[in-house]
């Protein structure tokens, strides 16, 4: 009974103002703040998170995990360390590769470019690079028929079109002389890889055996590519995946290249996080101000019900909620709403200011998505709602304590 009059007295007390006055005011502005911080980390939280999203779908979902690259030897034998690397508890798949650079020339035009040749049948298992290929299946990208993939930057920057020929320049080392020289060979462009970033604009691929055949070194391969279960125990998985092809080998995982990229999404987490409290909390000042100079507005009204026998439990209380419908309820509320429509619609926003301003603002020759992802998680809107509300009950904690204070007589006697 106490608790429902304390809430239908802190809500009379929130509507009672009178319209134009410093107190009304100040509430609309509570309302106001409280709706905008929190639409806005909403908003940054599942940016944040989609960053991450992107980052899992589109970088570790093709680039290798680890890598094994041969030191002072080249793996002859590489198809039984396929085995013997697989093997290791938490790596899932292993694929050969070659890896090396070369040029492109089409016309008066030259790209260096790095190509990698791989087997298609077990780099799909490996990579998710088969579901960005455009122009051509990956079942039927095979050897021995001259075909090539490109990057769709790469293809941009030449003006180059499915089904073009274009010449590939490569340096060999004759096996004869030992001396290096430049071989060139003319291959087709049978699709691109849609992928943003340096991938898109330095990376080709080509069959294992067409690429083993070019280089002249036989059934060889330069390396060995590796998919963990976790992507975070890349590092110690990949050295045990070494030590155990018992070979003088140099391992890599994808932390040392895009590690970086991670630890930056979690750091503006944790300042997002560091954030919240501290924009929150400038709403609260507000709050508990408005909440001060309310009961300044409504002494009498206090006076009044501490002589009709409210104790201080119920005098606290209406303050309390009074706070609470201000920050928590009714800001914090319209502020979920007005995140989640923006959240929903963000790429849609962010592709109309582009037009608009005719600005890239995030440039696909330069990061690994052309656009700004959203993830929204119900968990990140919770922990703003239970921060919002323990704010709520602190803000308002110090002038109910105030309101408890006041005498009834002095409040009376002076009116």
């Amino acid at each position: 009974m106490k608790r429902s009059l304390a809430v239908f007295l802190g809500f009379r007390l929130s509507h009672s103002s009178r319209r134009g006055s410093i107190v009304s005011l100040m509430g609309i502005v509570s309302i106001l703040g409280m709706a905008l911080s929190t639409s806005v980390l909403i908003i940054s939280f599942s940016v944040i998170n989609g960053f991450e999203h992107e980052l899992n779908q589109r970088v570790l979902s093709v680039v290798p995990h680890g890598e094994i690259e041969s030191v002072s030897q080249i793996f002859s034998t590489w198809k039984s360390l396929l085995n013997v690397v697989e093997k290791v508890p938490g790596i899932e798949a292993a694929a050969p590769y070659i890896h090396f650079s070369g040029l492109i020339q089409t016309g008066k035009r030259v790209l260096a470019v790095q190509i990698k040749g791989v087997d298609t049948q077990l780099e799909s298992r490996i990579s998710s690079i088969p579901f960005y290929v455009e122009g051509v299946t990956w079942e039927n990208f095979i050897s021995g028929q001259k075909k090539i993939l490109i990057g769709k930057g790469i293809a941009h920057s030449l003006n180059v079109k499915v089904g073009d020929w274009i010449n590939l320049i490569v340096t060999t080392r004759n096996s004869e002389s030992n001396f290096l020289k430049n071989k060139k060979v003319l291959l087709q462009v049978i699709g691109f890889f849609n992928l943003n970033g340096v991938h898109a604009n330095n990376l080709v691929y080509m069959p294992l055996i067409d690429a083993q055949n070019l280089l002249g070194i036989g059934e060889n391969i330069t390396g060995i590519a590796i998919k963990v279960d976790n992507p975070f125990h890349a590092e110690k998985l990949v050295h045990l995946a070494g030590e155990a092809t018992g070979l003088y080998v140099g391992v890599r995982s994808w932390i040392s290249a895009y590690g970086y990229m991670y630890h930056d999404i979690q750091m503006i987490r944790g300042l997002l996080y560091l954030a919240m409290v501290l924009v929150m909390g400038i709403v609260y000042f507000n709050i508990m101000s408005t909440l001060v100079i309310a009961i300044k507005d409504k002494g009498s009204d206090i006076a009044i019900l501490r002589t009709l026998g409210a104790k201080d439990e119920l005098i606290c209380s209406i303050f309390l909620w009074y706070g609470l419908l201000l920050g928590s309820l009714v800001g914090s509320i319209i502020g979920v709403l007005i995140g989640i429509i923006v959240v929903v619609n963000l790429q849609s926003i962010f592709f109309c200011v582009e037009n608009i301003t005719g600005y890239h603002i995030l440039p696909g020759e330069v990061y690994f998505i052309d656009f700004i992802p959203s993830k929204l998680y119900w968990l990140d809107i919770m922990i703003i709602l239970v921060t919002a509300l323990i704010l709520s009950l602190v803000a308002s904690w110090i002038p109910a304590k105030q309101a408890i204070s006041l005498c009834p007589a002095r409040v009376l006697f002076k009116k």
